[in-house]
C-alpha cells in the first residue's frame, strides 16, 4: 500500500489557508444566490403558500372563524417570511453539495464513501419529517386543540404566531428525524459502541419522550408522535451503524496488514539453490 492512498486526496495539490478562506467565500456566496432566487421565484406564490400552510388548522376551525393578523404589517411580512423559510428548505440539497464540495478533497476515500450517504441520508430524513409533521401530526394537534377550546370561546390564531409554531414543529421533527445518521456518525467515530447502545436502550426510550415533552406542545399526542418515531429510527441508525463500523474495521484492516512474500518451501529453496549454482557454472565456464 503506497503513501498516496493512505493520505487525503488534497495532499498532492494543497492549498494555502487563505485560499481556503477565499473557497469558502465562495460557496457561502453561492448559496446565498441561490436561495434568493428560489426566494424571488417563490414570492408570487406567498399568499397561496401560507394558505396551505394554514389549511390543517382551518379545516378545524368552527364555522364563521379565521386566522386573524395582530400586527399591522402581519400580512405582509408573515406569508414572505415563511416563502423565504421555504426557500432554505427547497436549497437544502444545494447546501449540502456545497458543504460536501468544499470538504471532501480533504477526506480519505473511505470516508467520502461514508459522508456522501450520510449527507444524501439526511437530506432526505429532514424533508421526511417535515412531511411526517404536516401531514400526521399537525391535523391530530389542531383537532385536539379546537376539540378542547371550552364553549363560549372563538379560537381565531394570529398567523404570525401559528406560523411560528409550526416552523418550530417543522424543526423539531425535522431534526428528530436525523437520529439515525447521528447514530452511526457517533458509533462510526467510536464515540460509543453499537452494545453500549443496546445496553442504553431503556434510558435511550425515556430520553426520547422528555425531548418529545420539550420540543412539542404539551399535549400527549404530539409528545408521543414525536417520541415514538425518535426510538423506531434510533433502531434503524443502529443497525446501519453495525454495517459502518464493520467496514471501517475491515478497512482499517486491510490497511495495517503487512504485504510481505509467502515463505518459500523446502523445494522451492532447493530449486532457487539450483537455478543459483547453474549460473554460477556458466559464468566460470565462460
Amino acid at each position: 500500500m503506497t503513501n498516496s492512498s493512505k493520505s487525503p486526496n488534497n495532499q498532492q495539490h494543497a492549498m494555502p489557508f487563505i485560499e481556503h478562506l477565499i473557497e469558502l467565500r465562495n460557496r457561502l456566496l453561492n448559496i446565498v444566490i441561490v436561495v434568493m432566487l428560489v426566494f424571488l421565484a417563490l414570492s408570487p406564490l406567498a399568499n397561496n403558500l401560507f394558505t396551505m400552510l394554514a389549511e390543517p388548522l382551518q379545516r378545524f376551525l368552527p364555522v364563521g372563524t379565521q386566522m386573524i393578523a395582530i400586527d399591522v404589517a402581519s400580512p405582509f411580512f408573515t406569508p414572505f417570511k415563511l416563502t423565504l423559510v421555504l426557500a432554505i428548505f427547497i436549497a437544502i440539497p444545494h447546501i449540502l453539495h456545497q458543504f460536501w464540495s468544499f470538504i471532501a478533497p480533504g477526506l480519505y476515500k473511505h470516508e467520502q464513501s461514508l459522508i456522501l450517504p450520510l449527507l444524501v441520508s439526511s437530506t432526505l430524513l429532514f424533508y421526511l419529517g417535515m412531511a411526517f409533521a404536516y401531514y400526521v401530526v399537525f391535523p391530530l394537534v389542531f383537532g385536539f386543540m379546537v376539540s378542547m377550546t371550552p364553549d363560549g370561546v372563538a379560537m381565531m390564531t394570529d398567523i404570525s404566531r401559528y406560523l411560528d409554531f409550526v416552523l418550530k414543529m417543522f424543526f423539531a421533527f425535522g431534526i428528530a428525524f436525523e437520529v439515525p445518521v447521528i447514530t452511526v456518525v457517533f458509533v462510526w467515530l467510536e464515540i460509543v459502541t453499537p452494545e453500549a447502545l443496546v445496553d442504553k436502550r431503556p434510558h435511550i426510550i425515556v430520553g426520547a419522550f422528555i425531548i418529545g415533552m420539550l420540543m412539542t406542545p404539551p399535549d400527549v399526542i404530539s409528545q408521543t408522535l414525536l417520541a415514538i418515531p425518535m426510538w423506531l429510527l434510533f433502531e434503524i441508525g443502529l443497525f446501519f451503524s453495525r454495517i459502518a463500523l464493520a467496514k471501517k474495521k475491515a478497512h482499517e484492516t486491510e490497511q495495517t496488514t503487512p504485504t510481505t512474500d509467502k515463505p518459500l518451501t523446502l523445494d522451492e529453496m532447493d530449486a532457487e539453490l539450483t537455478r543459483i549454482e547453474a549460473e554460477e557454472d556458466d559464468k566460470k565456464s565462460k
